[in-house]
């Protein structure tokens, strides 16, 4: 199968590509697994935190923060998010506080919004109202329909087995070959290798297990109102989820490319840190789950055409910013592929390029 451009990575990345590419050229999508967005996609804390990541991170969440209110009518549902500070943290807090734009707020506003707060083990609380639950799912599904409404032709269950090229790139899968003349690596954890695997240096990029639990509250507790809850240093973080909350020990463990699950000890002792700030016992874990959030190595995104081959297009180290910084990430990518001036600024596009690891 030929086409004008060949997308690897099926998740919020590649498919989102794929939905600004495909209006201009020919696209192909591959995905390895039987369904798109089953890796770090499909395992995310959904949230739409404007003030999350380093400068540049921010740069691409504001650039994204118009789509994800309007575009197919919009993804984001408001939910405010609260960041806590146990008696030592002061310094600490007021930090984290100033970096998020959060207003400090009294323990006593902070325990009304987030009822099973301990106070005496949470001297510190701050409050943005405008931070936002994402439907991740409906963003993906709003890729996917724009993709194959351009006439996108998307693949899955084709793992990458090898890679010839470039003029015209081949790659070669279980039972197909396919050929482009711009090859686009969304790959996730998988980018380096996939760069190796079309002879290219690889970034250094670092998948980073992170895991989640599932958790019953005590009767007559109905979280739907509460806020998504960080902790000082990310210790843990937790957001409702239908009827009950889900927690992060908020861990990042280095991990090979994976379909990553949960470690049974990290949970443990996230849910011990939650409990030791809170008055509710954990008593029962109703589920757990694991995703690769996959960084380069200054914690900021790679994408752009690779120094040593122009065709060859990194979308790649989304870490934990994916589905924010998603519509930005594909727009700046199609600019790059098209050869026409991005919308962001020029730092941010110099800071995002994967020429400056080379």
């Amino acid at each position: 199968m030929t086409s004008d451009i060949l997308i690897i990575g099926g998740g919020v990345a590649g498919l989102t590509a794929a939905a600004e590419l495909s209006a201009h050229a020919s696209v192909t999508l591959l995905e390895a697994e039987p369904q798109l967005a089953y890796h770090a996609s499909g395992r995310s804390a959904a949230m739409f935190l404007e003030g999350y990541g380093n400068d540049t991170v921010r740069a691409l969440n504001t650039a994204s923060a118009d789509h994800h209110l309007h575009a197919d009518g919009g993804v984001l549902t408001p939910r405010a998010m609260m960041l806590l500070g146990p008696p030592d943290s002061e310094e600490a807090f007021i930090r984290e506080a100033a970096a998020f734009g959060l207003t400090r707020i009294p323990t006593e506003e902070a325990r009304a919004r987030f009822p099973i707060l301990d106070p005496v083990a949470s001297p510190f609380a701050a409050l943005r109202e405008d931070a936002h639950d994402i439907d991740t799912d409906l963003l993906v599904q709003n890729a996917r329909r724009r993709a194959l409404a351009n006439g996108t032709t998307i693949r899955t269950g084709q793992k990458v087995q090898a890679i010839s090229g470039p003029g015209p790139w081949r790659v070669t899968t279980g039972d197909a070959e396919y050929t482009a003349t711009t090859l686009v690596n969304a790959a996730g954890a998988w980018a380096d290798e996939i760069a190796a695997r079309a002879g290219l240096p690889r970034i250094g990029l670092t998948p980073l297990r992170r895991s989640m639990a599932r958790i019953p509250l005590p009767d007559g507790l109905d979280p739907a109102t509460w806020p998504f809850v960080d902790v000082v240093g990310e210790a843990w973080y937790a957001k409702p989820d239908a009827g009950m909350l889900i927690v992060s020990p908020g861990e990042e463990d280095p991990s090979d490319p994976m379909d990553a699950w949960a470690d049974d000890m990290v949970i443990a002792e996230g849910l011990a840190r939650f409990e030791a700030q809170v008055t509710m016992a954990v008593t029962r874990v109703q589920s757990t789950w694991a995703g690769l959030r996959t960084f380069a190595p200054d914690r900021t995104l790679v994408i752009g055409r690779d120094p040593v081959c122009a065709d060859f297009v990194w979308l790649a180290g989304q870490g934990g910013y994916g589905f924010q910084t998603a519509p930005a990430a594909a727009a700046l990518t199609r600019a790059l592929v098209n050869g026409t001036p991005s919308d962001l600024p020029a730092p941010v596009v110099a800071a995002l390029s994967p020429g400056r690891f080379r």
